[in-house]
């Protein structure tokens, strides 16, 4: 096992890496940026190194100043969490060139699969379905190709990932325009303006398997996560495993997953994306080099360290376990926390946490890169934490995590917990029948609306949306009073508005 590791990130997962490596003796060194001097990742490493300005390309994308942190550091291998720099080949490589080792696949492998075009082409010479799709040197090319294959489709940023630039079309002018803004945000983002299309496949739902991968020809699967429930193509709540596949289902996407990954030899941990359509049928969408923001659900599930798993691979080369000794044990969910204001369009927010109060119990999990008195800055993603809730049965999971929620209190900044009660209470949610553009097709305004509604009307306004959105003779309990009988996603909306500051 390594002596120490550089930790190429900030926040929650910087925080989640340092403590599987507090666990095997391994020395943590956290990289910092001008606006993060002295924040909680910096605080639990054993050392600290600053790498820069605030800004995240002078410091954190700053490829240079972070491999000579662990060098000057001593470090003798780098982890780089996701975002930032963790699917970018030229780290890698940069990192292997300066005699550590990558935590992660190799340079090549990042490239091939980074490359969305490149890893549908893999994807479909290892027997794995893709969602149809072309790409073209210009508009007019892709534009002949969606008509070809019918509308609507999706534009897609041919490097991109986190759903940033994704455009959606139903005729050719909005695909002319969607493909000027896809490109835009592309060349800003990701350096290269390339962008492809696919055909968009409506009321599917997004199935995702986690796997692992000894660098040598060798993966397993460590099952599928549901992340279905998206705003924006950006995954709200994520759940393991999914109650939505069926067995043989279920047989089919880990089993592409793992094919794929044998196909490149991929090394360490990685995730096969998918859509399952209503027919059943089940299509690649792409390959993330890297640990994702919902692995907690996985390690619940599994009790598979992923980080220590990333970890044995690249220091043995060897796979934690074999597939047949994998088992799957109750259903683990989770929500992303954000210092944004869900009535007001999801605006980010900044300021100095006053106050937090993280929620605890036997089955209760929460990866939290803050603590009261930090601060929230404006140059990097407002997440917080992920709450995530374990239990033998999905019904079970939901309720100990709305418990969790109810029991959180983050004072000083605006957050979406309003936003993420709601949710996990509407009816749909607990029943499970969503697709990837529920929330923006059915949700979100009538929460909008409950949101705004004057004080005195709360109790009229959350009843008659939770009946539009399937409840029954629900009412919101006035404070003090007792519960109402019949089920209520909305039945705390009372308390947490005249709460303030997302109490």
């Amino acid at each position: 096992m390594f002596r120490k590791v550089l930790i190429a990130n900030r926040g929650e997962i910087a925080r989640r890496i340092a403590a599987t490596l507090r666990e095997l003796g391994v020395r943590s060194v956290a990289v910092y940026s001008e606006a993060d001097r002295g924040s909680l990742h910096t605080r639990i490493c054993d050392e600290a190194v600053f790498i820069g300005p605030a800004e995240a390309r002078e410091s954190y994308l700053n490829i240079r100043a972070v491999v000579e942190a662990a060098q000057q550091s001593g470090a003798d291998a780098v982890h780089p969490g996701f975002g930032f720099l963790a699917e970018n080949a030229a780290f890698a490589e940069a990192v292997e060139k300066a005699g550590l080792t990558f935590i992660g696949p190799t340079p090549a492998q990042i490239t091939a699969m980074g490359d969305k075009r490149e890893a549908r082409k893999i994807a479909e010479r290892a027997g794995v379905p893709i969602v149809p799709g072309a790409e073209g040197a210009d508009a007019d090319a892709l534009a002949r190709a969606a008509n070809a294959m019918g509308y609507p489709v999706i534009i897609k940023a041919a490097l991109g990932g986190g759903g940033k630039g994704m455009q959606t079309a139903r005729n050719e002018a909005e695909l002319r325009e969607g493909i000027e803004a896809a490109q835009r945000v592309a060349a800003s983002a990701f350096g290269d303006p390339s962008v492809y299309i696919e055909k968009l496949l409506e009321h599917a739902r997004h199935i995702e398997v986690q796997v692992l991968g000894d660098g040598h020809g060798r993966a397993l699967h460590l099952y599928e996560r549901d992340c279905t429930l998206q705003r924006r193509h950006q995954k709200v709540v994520e759940e393991a495993p999914s109650a939505s596949l069926t067995s043989d289902q279920r047989t089919v996407v880990t089993h592409a997953a793992v094919r794929l990954a044998e196909a490149v030899r991929y090394r360490g941990a990685g995730t096969i994306e998918t859509l399952l359509t209503r027919e059943g049928q089940v299509y690649f969408l792409e390959m993330n080099t890297r640990l994702q923001v919902e692995h907690p659900v996985t390690e619940l599930i599994t009790g598979i360290d992923l980080v220590r798993a990333q970890l044995e691979i690249a220091a043995t080369g060897k796979l934690p376990c074999e597939q047949h000794q994998l088992q799957r044990h109750g259903h683990a969910i989770e929500v992303r926390l954000y210092a944004e204001d869900a009535a007001k369009g999801f605006l980010p927010q900044v300021g100095t946490v006053s106050r937090v109060r993280w929620p605890y119990g036997p089955f209760v999990r929460v990866d939290h890169g803050i603590e009261s008195g930090d601060s929230v800055s404006i140059h990097y993603d407002p997440m917080l934490a992920k709450i995530i809730a374990h239990g033998p049965d999905r019904e079970t999971a939901i309720e100990r995590l709305l418990a969790a929620l109810d029991d959180t209190r983050v004072h000083g900044v605006v957050t979406n917990l309003p936003f993420l009660k709601a949710l996990l209470r509407a009816p749909e949610v607990r029943k499970g029948s969503y697709d990837t553009e529920w929330i923006e097709r059915e949700f979100l305004q009538p929460f909008a609306a409950l949101m705004q509604a004057p004080a005195p009307e709360l109790a009229l306004a959350a009843a008659a949306i939770a009946e539009a959105l399937g409840g029954s003779n629900a009412t919101v309990a006035a404070p003090g009073a007792a519960p109402a009988a019949a089920p209520d996603p909305f039945a705390a909306l009372g308390r947490w508005r005249q709460g303030g500051l997302g109490a």
